[in-house]
């Protein structure tokens, strides 16, 4: 289908509003207590895959675009099969969704929350979409998140790294299967120390939304806690391309470590910045000064090119793992696009064929029962192993992988090197952890 939202005729009719705007189908205020929000009446269903195609985070939506459309046509029967060749579950048959062919749709969220909630809600309305997935922003997938529950479809959140999206911002209807900070930070930690010591002096620029809030939460606890001393938390507009006024007060204030809690573009030119400031080439308090990008993804590494060697950081997950779920992926996806997939490209993939096998497990479209399928659903062959979707909030936890950048890259695509896999077991939190209060799960809405 076309990479713009089209209106499918016949889909929707107006009728009644909910508290987030939407027109609601006449027919789902009918007497039918099984009714929903866009259930699938013809023979096929439509899903919505809203990503920033424009702005700073445009190279990673893009990549989730391309897993998206690979998803789409493995449902159908198209292609290798992908990962679910590998999926312990095996609900999914290659013939759809019960029976139903996958068509989608698409959207812009521009990386903006009010642009993100706009073209969702055009495909939930106008579309028919019944589950929205994709993002590379937190701000958005809070946002996105918040329609969807108002509306009664679900969200399979795509790339979203802040805590409060399955903390304090959680919702019945949302699903994330991407690590978020707190991981990042418990992943981070025991490498950081063993590498940089545990008297160092870290200095962080942070993206004023809240995914850098909680990144930069998580990783001034996990670093105090093994002995750094913050001396700085700077915030820095995600609008941001030139961070050179940023980065010059580094030289000055008697830090030794620089945090980047910047991600896609934001990264590339904070980074960049401070390399042209040599820093990597200084010496603080006896020690060589060093780099952290706690969040990172190929794309980013390849955009900073040089500037990334040895640079540590964390990633949900990487296309050179051995898995036999990593390795149909990648493969499927290198051999229809040239390339292999981003962890953003993964996230979005996996997350369309959880969201297909649970309405094939559930026996229904209904969002309660996807809801219920998924709750407390461990799977595998999917990428990084083991994996669980917490019935408490909706988070995944699985493995985490700590990176750095290649110092000796043998291909274009080499760009970072995996330094540990974090067993699951080391990143995982109670449910009522302080960095993720706040807020209630609440009940799934169906929307009828």
């Amino acid at each position: 289908m076309s990479n713009k939202s089209v209106t499918r005729r016949g889909v929707l009719k107006s009728g009644a509003v909910t508290s987030a705007g939407l027109a609601l189908p006449t027919i789902f205020t009918a007497s039918s207590a099984a009714a929903y929000t866009n259930e699938p009446t013809g023979s096929s269903v439509v899903l919505g895959f809203n990503v920033p195609q424009t702005g700073p985070y445009a190279e990673e939506g893009n990549d989730e675009l391309l897993a998206q459309q690979l998803a789409v046509e493995h449902l159908n029967g198209e292609g290798d099969g992908g990962c679910m060749n590998t999926f312990s579950s095996k609900s999914l048959q290659g013939n759809g969704i019960l029976g139903k062919k996958v068509e989608f749709v698409t959207g812009d969220t521009q990386t903006k929350s009010d642009a993100a909630r706009a073209s969702a809600k055009s495909m939930i309305e106008k579309d028919g979409a019944i589950m929205i997935n994709g993002g590379s922003s937190s701000g958005v997938a809070v946002a996105v998140q918040g329609l969807c529950q108002e509306a009664g479809v679900i969200f399979m959140a795509g790339l979203t790294h802040a805590n409060d999206t399955t903390g304090k911002d959680k919702k019945a209807n949302g699903f994330r299967h991407f690590f978020n900070a707190y991981m990042s930070g418990a992943a981070l930690a025991p490498v950081l120390a063993k590498e940089m010591g545990s008297d160092r002096r870290a200095y962080h620029l942070t993206a004023d939304y809240n995914w850098g809030w909680t990144q930069e939460e998580s990783i001034v606890a996990s670093t105090e806690a093994m002995g750094w001393e913050t001396v700085n938390t700077v915030k820095t507009p995600l609008a941001s391309t030139d961070f050179s006024s940023y980065i010059a007060p580094v030289l000055n204030s008697g830090a030794d470590v620089l945090v980047l809690n910047h991600y896609g573009g934001n990264m590339v030119n904070s980074l960049t910045n401070a390399i042209q400031f040599g820093l990597l080439d200084k010496q603080v308090n006896g020690k060589d000064f060093k780099i952290v990008v706690p969040l990172y993804s190929e794309l980013m590494a390849a955009g900073a090119g040089e500037n990334i060697k040895g640079v540590l950081g964390s990633m949900n997950w990487n296309w050179q793992l051995q898995d036999e779920g990593t390795k149909a992926f990648v493969k499927s996806f290198g051999e229809k696009y040239g390339k292999p997939p981003s962890n953003s490209a993964q996230t979005c993939y996996a997350q369309t064929l959880l969201y297909a096998d649970a309405c094939e497990r559930a026996g229904t479209f209904n969002p309660c029962g996807v809801v219920e399928a998924l709750e407390g659903f461990e799977f595998d062959g999917l990428g990084n192993g083991p994996t669980l979707y917490r019935a408490d909030d909706h988070q995944c936890f699985k493995d985490v992988l700590v990176v750095r950048g290649n110092e000796n890259p043998t291909n274009a695509y080499d760009t970072l090197e995996i330094v540990e896999i974090t067993p699951r077991a080391q990143v995982e939190y109670a449910p009522d952890h302080p960095m993720f209060a706040g807020g209630e799960l609440g009940k799934c809405n169906p929307g009828a």
